[in-house]
């Protein structure tokens, strides 16, 4: 990477954001740091960042608010840095427009790898059109090809294989996927709906249907 590709970390507490940002310049990365989240939400507006860096629980405003108003006005990507390992936190942040989620205490080295990550899939996936493995997506004109072939995709099949091939290489649990590609609509019965869409998307993409991994105990990937 080089000085051009701008981070912004925000963290109240200031060893934090030491590390991270020491860290994140030995790759080349140029690194912004800020302690609260209301100065982290101007900093975006003045500033075009590659990704930001975004602890959860700070004092006054949090990381989930600062989420919510940086996306009013940004898609850069974000990822959350959270202490609390409870999943709802983790749908929370994704369903508010998190792109990854990191649970503290964390590696440098995994966080530095998960930025440089983002950065490659956000390259890929910030044109109309893009590629992953014989699945290409036409995003604006909601079609995907199988190889040469259009697929025949119900609304939420496309959404959920869409969001899979956004995050590939993530694992997402039932309950997550659910709540991130139906939301709160009442006229779905149960989780199991999410197992059905993947079993048909499976079918749909025939021998490339292998990519989409169970991950016993946890939920689904595409690999």
């Amino acid at each position: 990477m080089t000085l051009s590709t701008k981070i912004l970390v925000v963290d109240d507490e200031k060893e934090m954001c030491d590390l991270v940002r020491a860290y994140l310049e030995k790759e080349g990365h140029y690194v912004d740091t800020i302690f609260n989240g209301e100065e982290a939400v101007t900093l975006a507006k003045e500033k075009n960042y590659d990704i930001i860096i975004l602890d959860v629980m700070m004092p006054g405003v949090d990381g989930f608010t600062v989420c919510q108003r940086i996306r009013e006005f940004s898609t850069t990507p974000i990822i959350m840095l959270t202490a609390r390992s409870d999943e709802h936190d983790k749908v929370m942040g994704l369903k508010i427009g998190a792109d990854d989620y990191v649970l503290k205490p964390f590696s440098p080295k995994e966080l530095v790898a998960r930025v440089e990550a983002l950065l490659r899939r956000t390259a890929i996936v910030q044109s109309d059109t893009f590629q992953v493995g014989p699945i290409k997506v036409k995003k604006n004109a909601r079609q995907m090809f199988l190889y040469d072939d259009e697929l025949s995709l119900a609304r939420r099949e496309y959404d959920l294989l869409l969001f899979l091939l956004e995050h590939k290489g993530q694992v997402f649990s039932r309950n997550q996927l659910y709540d991130t590609v139906w939301g709160n609509e009442n006229d779905i019965g149960t989780l199991r709906t999410v197992d059905t869409h993947i079993k048909t998307l499976r079918y749909k993409l025939k021998s490339a249907g292998s990519q989409i991994k169970t991950v016993w105990g946890v939920g689904y990937k595409f690999e």
